[in-house]
């Protein structure tokens, strides 16, 4: 290992962001169902959310001049790591509850891990966030775990 985790940064771990509450619509659910080309009435029709709606529901709306040079928002719940080169490392999502149009949904993103690997090209670090998506009675609706890959 190349030691490029500090202790300072791996205090980061179990930061957790600020909260995002969002209302799901039916104009919503139709618009995405229609842009990802989806052939299920449910889903055209806007009676149910489809898998990956929530996604883009949480993603920060932001000016030009905030997005990195590869077009996305600037990540606050992330400190600064010694490597920026970022891939995606995985994506495991859990749908719990279906999405309806009228819910009431809050995503709380925390980050739960940072860990470092050697691969071919060099040092690799790994971290890992944790976003659950709940409705207003409280209830998990989503659980989804994203895995990056800096170098």
């Amino acid at each position: 290992m190349s030691g490029l985790l500090s202790e300072d940064l791996l205090t980061a771990i179990g930061r957790v962001a600020e909260p995002k509450r969002e209302l799901v619509t039916r104009r919503d659910i139709r618009k995405y169902a229609v842009a990802t080309g989806s052939q299920q009435r449910k889903y055209l029709d806007g009676d149910v959310a489809p898998p990956m709606f929530h996604v883009p529901l949480f993603w920060d709306v932001v000016e030009l001049s905030e997005l990195t040079p590869d077009g996305v928002s600037i990540d606050t719940l992330l400190p600064i790591f010694p490597l920026n080169r970022a891939m995606a490392g995985g994506l495991d999502i859990d749908y719990v509850k279906p999405i309806y149009p009228g819910d009431w949904l809050t995503a709380t993103r925390t980050l739960t891990n940072i860990y470092e690997k050697s691969g071919r090209s060099g040092p690799l670090i790994f971290y890992e966030v944790v976003m659950d998506v709940r409705n207003d009675e409280g209830e998990l609706v989503i659980r989804e775990k994203t895995t990056r890959i800096l170098r």
